[in-house]
C-alpha cells in the first residue's frame, strides 16, 4: 500500500465529536514516548503531519487524519482515516485525563468503521501491563491488533531478535508483531503490508 496523501482533519475530546464513521479507520495507540508520532509521519511520508512533542503524554485528544492510498496492483484510490489515540501510562498526565483514555478507546470500538489497531511498544521495554490491557480490550471487541516494536535502531541485532521472540511468545497468537524504527525505516514496508491485508480481509463502510 502506498499512501499518496495525508491531511490533518480534526482533534476531538470525545468519540461523539469525531467524524462520521463513513470510511475505514485504523487506529494507532501506545504508551507515551514510544515514538508514535514519528512512526505515523514516516508511514505517511510527511514529517510534519503528527506533531512530535518533547513532553510525553502531550497527545490527549483523538486526532483524525484523512488518508488517500493506492496499491501496487491498482491505481484506484482508497480513502480512510488514520486515528491517533492519546498515549497512556505517563505519570505526569493528570488523573482526570488518564480516566478519560479507556472510555475513548471503548467508544471508538463501537464504531463499525474501526478495522485495526496498531499498538506501538518500546522494543527495549517489551509488553507492559497497559499494553496487555489494550490487547485484552481489543480481543473483547474483536479488533485485530498488530504490535510495532519501536526504536529498534537502539538495539543490537541479537537484542532485537530476542525482543521479537519474547513479544511473539507473550502475544501467543492474540496479535502479530514486527520491528519498526522511524530513524532508519526498519519495518516500514511490513507495516504498510499489514494495512493492505486488513483492507483485503475486512469489509464494511467505505471499504
Amino acid at each position: 500500500m502506498l499512501i499518496t496523501k495525508a491531511t490533518y482533519l480534526i482533534s476531538s475530546p470525545s468519540v461523539d465529536k469525531c467524524p462520521k464513521p463513513d470510511r475505514p479507520e485504523y487506529a494507532f495507540i501506545g504508551r507515551s514516548n514510544v515514538g508514535k508520532s514519528s512512526l505515523i509521519n514516516l508511514l505517511c511520508n510527511n514529517s510534519k503531519l503528527a506533531k512530535i512533542s518533547v513532553t510525553p503524554g502531550k497527545t490527549q485528544l483523538i486526532n483524525h487524519y484523512t488518508i488517500e492510498s493506492t496499491t501496487e496492483k491498482s491505481n484506484k484510490k482508497t480513502n480512510w482515516y488514520l486515528v491517533d489515540l492519546p498515549g497512556y501510562g505517563y505519570a505526569a498526565a493528570s488523573a482526570a485525563e488518564r480516566v478519560t483514555w479507556a472510555p475513548m478507546t471503548t467508544a471508538l470500538a463501537a464504531r463499525a468503521s474501526l478495522r485495526g489497531l496498531f499498538l506501538i511498544v518500546d522494543s527495549r521495554r517489551g509488553l507492559l501491563a497497559g499494553d496487555e490491557g489494550l490487547i485484552a480490550w481489543a480481543a473483547a471487541v474483536r479488533c485485530p491488533v498488530h504490535v510495532l516494536l519501536s526504536k529498534t535502531d537502539k538495539l543490537k541485532r541479537a537484542e532485537l531478535s530476542r525482543a521479537l521472540t519474547l513479544a511473539r511468545q507473550a502475544l501467543a497468537g492474540r496479535a502479530t508483531a514486527q520491528a519498526f524504527s522511524a530513524v532508519d525505516g526498519t519495518g516500514l514496508e511490513e507495516a504498510r503490508r499489514q494495512l493492505h491485508q486488513w483492507f483485503q480481509k475486512i469489509k464494511g463502510p467505505g471499504g
